[in-house]
């Protein structure tokens, strides 16, 4: 890191917050949700539009249980939706459609107070003090930007949106892709070399960096460790971060 910094662009899970909130709340809310949600949404422009784009997704799918283009009854088609977005999750599969879906459910479960995000203790200080500081902070995560929102809209630290001048997911691009960091710079309005990216994947690091971005590895608790760790700067608290 260098005093050239102007943009910070931050990953969420295991970064401001823990992988074990994604995995052990958010993602079981979801998987016990879907059919319900979607039963009583059905009609709904935000559920069919997520849907066109889970079909689209599924057009690409070679699997023996990929989701098949059309059904003559509704409530065969959503019983295949949720039994496709589950083998999407099971696969761990970073799918626009299956993200748009499941931010619709956690709508629900953060606007009813059931779920409320994990954000660790020195996020938002540190995030602040950067503003403070003339920083543009960003948000770049494989969770659509609806949910996004929703998430640091209901989190433990309060209402954190203000904070954030921008927010991408994998509209934006693959998040181990180089150019997907060489758009969000120029959404930024900033050369490359003045964002600096921060996660706990190393093939993200390895892509922001071959952007040009500058790269920090988050170290947080529940993280899995890393063979390559030493080839970047690492922190364990937002607090080290441009101090």
């Amino acid at each position: 890191m260098d005093s050239s910094i102007r943009g910070i662009l931050l990953d969420i899970e295991g970064t401001t917050s823990s992988i074990s909130f994604v995995y052990d709340v958010m993602f079981p809310f979801a998987r016990k949700h879907f059919a319900d949600y979607l039963e009583q949404h059905w009609d709904t422009a935000p559920v069919q539009e997520a849907v066109a784009v889970l079909q689209a997704d599924a057009a690409n799918d070679s699997g023996p249980d990929a989701l098949p283009a059309e059904y003559s009854a509704p409530a065969k088609f959503r019983q295949a939706v949720v039994h496709y977005l589950l083998r999407l999750m099971d696969d761990d599969v970073k799918a626009t459609g299956l993200k748009k879906i499941q931010g619709l459910v956690w709508q629900e479960g953060f606007t009813s107070g059931e779920m409320v995000a994990h954000v660790y203790d020195d996020v938002r200080p540190a995030i602040e003090s950067w503003i403070a500081g003339g920083m543009d902070v960003r948000i770049y995560s494989s969770g659509s930007v609806h949910a996004q929102k929703l998430f640091f809209a209901h989190s433990v630290a309060g209402n954190m949106l203000p904070l954030f001048n921008g927010h991408y997911d994998t509209t934006s691009g693959g998040k181990k892709e180089a150019d997907s960091y060489r758009k969000i710079a120029s959404q930024f309005g900033l050369p490359a070399n003045e964002i600096l990216f921060v996660s706990d994947i190393e093939a993200e690091l390895d892509a922001a960096i071959a952007a040009g971005m500058q790269a920090v590895l988050s170290i947080r608790p529940g993280n899995k460790p890393l063979e390559n760790a030493e080839r970047y700067t690492a922190v364990e608290s937002f607090s080290k971060i441009l101090r």
